[in-house]
């Protein structure tokens, strides 16, 4: 206990615990069953949090959390979710581990050496983003997905997102963001059909604020890293 006192910051214990208390009370109210979405959604926020102090452990988490959350869109035939999360975000959440467990800041295993992109891998990554999307998009089709339009482009964001959190970009966390937008509208959606998924929605409204804080934590992390490697 006392470590996670004196590694998280007072602002950051707030946040996470927020968090989880909000996300404990929604289920409470709007679900009271689907306690695997309970779990995705505490394994998530947890990444987060993690993620927003570049530590390996939050991509890790997010291996989890992406296998427990495909397992949730299947259930109401988002398989655009599932499959983004299963297929990519997964995998590319194993890989983005790896690189960050292989560029510790100055041998500190618990902070990632940020990584300031060139504007050509910037180009590269809208390619790869454009063909990811265009191939989806008929792989969704086929499956018949709800809310197809948007279904696609959360595959989009989500590969933003996968892509630059491997390249250990600040901007990872603005990609999340977009993402938790688009599921947000998503989830909304199914709530129409069944009241309970407003937990989920509330989810990641929770997701939205703290991918918000890891882009602004991130930015001075990556200061400090420059002055420190400048001295």
């Amino acid at each position: 206990m006392h470590w996670v006192l004196s590694y998280f910051s007072r602002k950051e214990l707030l946040l996470w615990s927020s968090s989880v208390c909000l996300i404990v009370v929604s289920f409470c109210f709007f679900d009271r069953e689907s306690y695997l979405t309970l779990a995705a959604s505490l394994i998530g926020v947890t990444s987060l949090i993690f993620n927003a102090k570049g530590n390996p452990l939050g991509p890790f988490l997010m291996i989890l959390f992406s296998v427990l959350y495909g397992i949730i869109s299947l259930s109401f035939a988002y398989y655009g979710e599932m499959i983004t999360y299963l297929g990519m975000t997964a995998p590319m959440a194993v890989f983005a581990l790896i690189s960050w467990l292989r560029n510790p800041f100055h041998g500190n295993h618990a902070e990632v050496r940020v990584n300031c992109l060139k504007s050509r891998e910037f180009f590269v990554m809208a390619i790869l983003a454009i063909v990811v999307t265009f191939a989806f998009y008929f792989i969704l089709e086929a499956f018949h997905t709800a809310n197809l339009a948007w279904s696609t482009l959360s595959v989009t964001t989500s590969f933003l997102a996968a892509y630059l959190t491997f390249r250990r970009s600040a901007y990872h966390a603005l990609a999340y963001a977009a993402n938790d937008v688009i599921l947000i509208l998503l989830w909304t959606l199914a709530t129409f059909s069944d009241f309970s998924y407003l937990s989920v929605v509330i989810c990641f409204i929770v997701f939205l604020a703290n991918d918000f804080y890891a882009f602004l934590n991130w930015k001075k992390i990556h200061k400090r890293q420059q002055q420190t490697t400048a001295l």
